[in-house]
């Protein structure tokens, strides 16, 4: 069974159950894989063995007394540093909140254990989960499995790294600019960010916030299409507040079958070009579609602007994050929006506006916003899925010197602004829009590429059940060499 660590939890889950290895035994083995791989990797930056041997323990001694305690009954996993789990620190990689010990679980930490899983660490993350790499002063920097020396994406990053390096059986991460999305492309697993609001983000927050953050979403990351369906399934719904009044309903997946999708592709976009070495492997896909008589459309396109909808993004994005900023921050930012001309639409103008604007320059954003969900609507009318990049190309060199909005990446031979990939994050994330992210392939180089599956709102399952479907029929996961 060599092979045990990268197996799906889903099938994790059914060898514990027919007692082909124990609970115990599949914690110990990624214990051993963990104490092998992670020195050189740095994903899994906090462990709590203890806790999780005993719930190990009680895992196989309920399956003795006949009882299964849900669909992760026994399976070891990790979850993204962010979220609260009891008895463990809560920083979001910032020195200031290393005494921030949870005095309990998230909700989806709490649903998780519910179901079974066996939690024994958490993965590493960004500074403010803001970057696409993982790296900060509390845990240092996480290296991506396929090649240490670049990034495994942020800022779900150490979860990604861990699950492509089979040190988990499977990740609970979180999204509002790709942060599960992107991790997943550059280590090549899967992810899935879900429509807005039907997953409950309690307890994955910094301390003192309760308020649910506009954009954002928790979701499952894992190494298989099923396993996606299952953490959503055991993460989503409302809290025990909101439960009061409502219930999740998500509609089934439109077809079980490749045959009938109607599909269409974006490869590139004039606002954020994309490197052909990811071009080439949608279009190889979505040729692929199309010699399985799928209905492939590279030309379509929902009817909304992509400056626009990335404006858009951007001034929410801004909004959404700006209660993140001390008094003398807010001072900073106000000062610097007076020195930028009035037609200044630079990435670097938009984002500092965006941060310390009017509320109701957010109304008005907020209303142009779903004049395009509804756009959105219309395109998911005529379409079931929607296929583009996930970011402008494979996972790049560590990149940790200066500012953000001054590092460039290399793009079909040019370097660019780093922070031009914030299009691809927010083409659909603005819109509660669900995305999945899956792997497609690799770049010459040997880097993995995955490709984003958007569909409509409330379209969760459609999209996992297509990953479903391209892991099947297409490509899946494949484990980075020299982790056997």
């Amino acid at each position: 069974m060599t092979d045990l660590p990268f197996q799906s939890a889903k099938q994790l889950a059914a060898a514990i159950r027919r007692k082909k290895i124990s609970s115990v035994e599949l914690l110990d083995l990624y214990l051993q894989r963990m104490k092998r791989h992670n020195p050189k990797l740095n994903a899994i930056v906090v462990t709590d063995v203890a806790a999780a041997r005993k719930r190990a323990k009680a895992a196989d001694a309920a399956l003795k007394r006949g009882r299964r305690l849900g669909p992760l009954h026994g399976v070891p996993m990790t979850v993204k540093e962010s979220y609260d789990v009891a008895g463990l620190p809560t920083t979001w990689g910032d020195p200031k909140l290393k005494g921030n010990i949870a005095g309990q679980n998230s909700v989806a930490v709490q649903r998780l254990l519910d179901a079974g899983a066996v939690i024994f660490g958490k993965t590493n993350v960004p500074l403010m989960l803001a970057d696409w790499q993982s790296y900060n002063d509390v845990y240092g920097t996480t290296n991506n499995p396929w090649d240490v020396t670049r990034t495994p994406g942020g800022s779900s990053g150490g979860a990604a790294a861990a699950l492509a390096a089979g040190l988990t059986g499977m990740e609970a991460g979180s999204d509002i600019g790709s942060s599960i999305r992107n991790p997943a492309h550059y280590c090549g697993v899967y992810g899935h960010k879900p429509t807005w609001g039907i997953v409950s983000p309690r307890g994955q927050a910094l301390p003192g916030v309760v308020a649910e953050t506009d954009i954002a979403v928790v979701g499952p990351l894992a190494r298989s299409a099923d396993d996606l369906a299952m953490g959503l399934d055991v993460m989503a719904g409302p809290d025990a507040i909101d439960g009061t009044g409502w219930r999740l309903n998500l509609p089934p997946p439109r077809y079980n079958k490749l045959r009938p999708y109607r599909i269409a592709v974006i490869h590139s976009d004039p606002v954020c070009e994309v490197d052909q070495e990811v071009q080439s492997l949608i279009q190889k896909l979505a040729e692929f579609l199309g010699k399985h008589r799928v209905k492939v459309d590279d030309r379509a396109r929902p009817d909304i602007d992509s400056d626009e909808a990335y404006r858009i993004y951007l001034q929410l994005l801004g909004g959404a994050t700006s209660a993140r900023l001390s008094p003398e921050e807010v001072r900073q930012r106000m000062e610097l929006t007076r020195g930028f001309a009035p037609g200044d639409e630079s990435l670097n103008a938009r984002l500092t506006r965006s941060t310390v604007q009017r509320h109701g320059d957010w109304l008005v954003a907020n209303n142009q916003r779903h004049r395009l969900r509804l756009k959105w609507a219309e395109f998911f009318q005529s379409f079931d899925l929607l296929l583009c990049p996930v970011a402008s190309g494979a996972a790049f060199p560590h990149s940790q010197q200066g500012q953000r909005l001054a590092r460039t990446i290399p793009v079909n031979g040019r370097q660019v602004p780093y922070m031009n990939q914030l299009f691809w994050a927010g083409y659909t994330c603005a819109f509660n829009l669900p995305s999945t992210a899956v792997p497609i392939g690799f770049t010459p180089g040997g880097l993995p590429v995955g490709v984003q599956i958007v569909g409509p709102q409330y379209g969760d399952r459609t999209c996992i059940a297509f990953a479903r479907l391209l892991e099947q029929e297409y490509h899946g996961f494949v484990a980075p060499p020299g982790y056997e």
